[in-house]
């Protein structure tokens, strides 16, 4: 990936230019699956800032610009399911997306509103989706295609409810 915001090779480096004797010890760290997703989180979503990032795009709102465009007029709360948020941290989300002209929200019923990319957000994420499949293919291309569908398996049977 191009950025690599943890290597232990390298934080060890860095500690010797320090002028610590030796590289930090992690404890258990390296036994725990959560210490390694977390690694690669950090890894992946730093790529995906300097792939994206100009556009000021997180990936989390970058999945709900996903989602509105696949369920045009989705209602606030079948999102927030979606995009497994709770309704009081979609909403300021939802906002910055109004804000910057991406999504805006129509009157569904008398009750609630149904969400809707406008022609920005349309034409904006039409140019993030080319960006973050080329990220993408830069976050597994040490991986086979059989790699990654059995990376993805093997990652939905850690989520509750998946088990």
């Amino acid at each position: 990936m191009g950025a690599r915001l943890f290597d232990v090779k390298q934080s060890g480096r860095r500690a010797r230019r320090r002028g610590e004797s030796r590289a930090l010890a992690l404890g258990i760290l390296p036994e725990l699956i959560g210490y390694h997703l977390r690694l690669v989180q950090r890894a992946i979503f730093a790529d995906f800032a300097e792939s994206v990032g100009a556009e000021g795009i997180s990936p989390g709102l970058f999945g709900v610009l996903v989602l509105v465009e696949a369920n045009p007029g989705l209602k606030q709360q079948r999102l927030a399911e979606a995009a497994h948020l709770d309704r009081s941290s979609l909403v300021p989300v939802i906002d910055k997306l109004e804000a910057k002209g991406l999504v805006e929200r129509r009157a569904a019923d008398r009750r609630s509103n149904g969400l809707f990319l406008t022609a920005e957000g349309t034409a904006l994420l039409r140019s993030l989706k080319r960006r973050v499949r080329r990220h993408e293919r830069r976050v597994v291309e040490n991986l086979s295609a059989r790699e990654q569908r059995e990376l993805i398996r093997l990652l939905g049977r850690i989520l509750p409810g998946k088990r």
